[in-house]
């Protein structure tokens, strides 16, 4: 975490100083300029900013700056003692709560922690879901789903992929009808469900030589419409090793933010039980690509959807393993 940190006192430089020969990726900013101006010009730069100084300068200070909290660093404010270390902005995805709690360590001061769902003990759903490899659909029903945890103390959740263990206040129901969360990769639900997308669906493809990026995007969206699929679960791409200089599918895949996984012809061969394609075959010396690489990527053996042909391109689909828990499983489901 790359951290900044701004003092205007010559004890709250003295602090500063301190923590930032102790604290791994931390940068003390200079205090020439007005606070503001520093911190304007560097805001985009960190992942995280302590102020050493008055809470009421701090405001007035971001507040020309704030954008949303999935894109605004964290912000913790501490007096030049070090006793009382508040949680500011962006406390949950952002890492603020967390960052108080260790500066407080340091410091031998006391964390203020003032969202609702620390106090009252339960879980962060916007934390839960990104340490789960989540992706939440609508911003607006997440703030609904967590304010109901807030105030009953519980959610009902429905999944369709295993679930080991869920955390204090979401309970599994069987029916998704019943749930106030529903975590798919289905696109099969009413608009006015909350979703969570888990990021299970490998799309392995195949191309002739010098397919334009246009056509991957017209074949997958028809592929995910035909098996009511939802895009935001797609984790990554997968192909064959010799289409790893193909321009328009590396083209695709950047601009969605996918991962391409490539593999080559002797691991795809060593698959068994699916149909050979002869012309794959010919042209790259394997039984297929589609297929084949879906689910060695996915490291499955569930096929969602089997080999599609267009005019240029082949995909397949292939589902991974996917567990919901209680705790992080970000290096888990990826």
């Amino acid at each position: 975490m790359k951290l900044a940190l701004v003092a205007i006192t010559d004890g709250g430089r003295r602090l500063a100083e301190e923590l930032v020969h102790t604290m791994d990726g931390a940068t003390l900013l200079s205090g020439e300029r007005k606070v503001s101006a520093t911190v304007a010009d560097n805001w985009q730069r960190f992942d995280g900013f302590i102020f050493i100084m008055a809470a009421g300068i701090v405001v007035r200070t971001i507040a020309p700056l704030l954008r949303h909290k999935h894109h605004d660093p964290c912000v913790v404010v501490m007096d030049e003692k070090g006793k009382h270390v508040i949680s500011l902005l962006s406390g949950h995805i952002g890492g603020g709560n967390q960052l108080a709690h260790r500066l407080a360590s340091l410091t031998g001061g006391q964390a203020v922690i003032t969202t609702a769902s620390d106090i009252l003990g339960l879980t962060p759903l916007d934390l839960w879901a990104r340490k789960q490899n989540l992706h939440i659909e609508d911003q607006e029903k997440l703030t609904i789903a967590s304010s109901k945890l807030v105030s009953y103390g519980t959610l009902s959740l429905y999944a369709d992929v295993e679930v080991a263990n869920l955390p204090s206040g979401i309970t599994q129901t069987e029916k998704w009808e019943e749930a106030d969360i529903i975590v798919s990769h289905k696109d099969i639900y009413p608009e006015n469900s909350t979703l969570f997308r888990p990021r299970n669906l490998v799309i392995g493809t195949g191309c002739n030589r010098g397919t334009v990026e246009i056509e991957f995007e017209e074949s997958i969206k028809e592929l995910l419409h035909d098996c009511r699929l939802s895009r935001s679960s797609i984790r990554n791409l997968a192909s064959i090793d010799k289409k790893n200089d193909e321009a328009g599918l590396l083209k695709f895949g950047h601009d969605n933010h996918w991962k391409i996984e490539f593999f080559d012809k002797s691991s795809i061969n060593e698959l068994k039980n699916l149909e050979i394609s002869f012309a794959a075959l010919k042209a790259v010396g394997a039984i297929g690509v589609a297929e084949p690489t879906a689910l060695l990527s996915s490291r499955s053996h569930i096929l969602l959807s089997r080999k599609r042909k267009w005019k240029n391109i082949t995909m397949a689909i292939a589902q991974a393993p996917f567990t919901l828990s209680a705790q992080g499983q970000d290096q888990l489901n990826i």
